[in-house]
């Protein structure tokens, strides 16, 4: 599940993403257009900066803005570097695989195995989708073809 977290940093970066080119906008701005606590938003767009999504100057002319084009900027990456792994369960992460205390064997365990296929659909999906295709409603989001392995095993 999306933390709140995960939800104002893409409203943030929504709202960064409808700049013009060279344009920038302050914490403030952003916090009052997307109702985010100003206190919060700084600590997301903070992570954000530090990930490589974000630019910030300060004085005049100051703010925040994309580091590089939205069409660069994928959203399966936003998610992880403000909520972790996307896998439901640690036993699934590709990044952050945990053993779980009662499986004695996590190759032939049914609920990771499923967990592991969720995973893989939704980091499809994510990491396939830009900020700019977010931005526009998802539209045309090219999602490489995979097995389905249900077909298989129904059939």
């Amino acid at each position: 599940m999306l933390t709140k977290k995960g939800k104002y940093g893409l409203k943030a970066l929504v709202d960064l993403a409808r700049l013009g080119p060279g344009e920038t906008a302050f914490i403030n701005d952003i916090a009052l257009r997307n109702n985010i606590p100003k206190k919060f938003l700084d600590t997301i767009l903070l992570e954000l900066r530090n990930a490589g999504v974000l630019r910030s100057k300060k004085g005049p002319g100051g703010g925040y803005s994309l580091s590089r084009p939205a069409s660069e900027i994928r959203i399966g990456h936003v998610i992880r570097t403000l909520d972790g792994p996307l896998a439901p369960i640690r036993c699934a992460s590709r990044t952050a695989y945990e053993a779980c205390d009662d499986c004695s064997d996590p190759e032939r365990c049914q609920v990771r195995r499923s967990m592991t296929e969720v995973r893989d659909a939704i980091a499809e999906i994510l990491d396939n989708m830009s900020l700019e295709q977010f931005v526009a409603g998802g539209a045309d989001v090219d999602i490489p073809e995979r097995e389905d392995h249900r077909a298989s095993q129904i059939g």
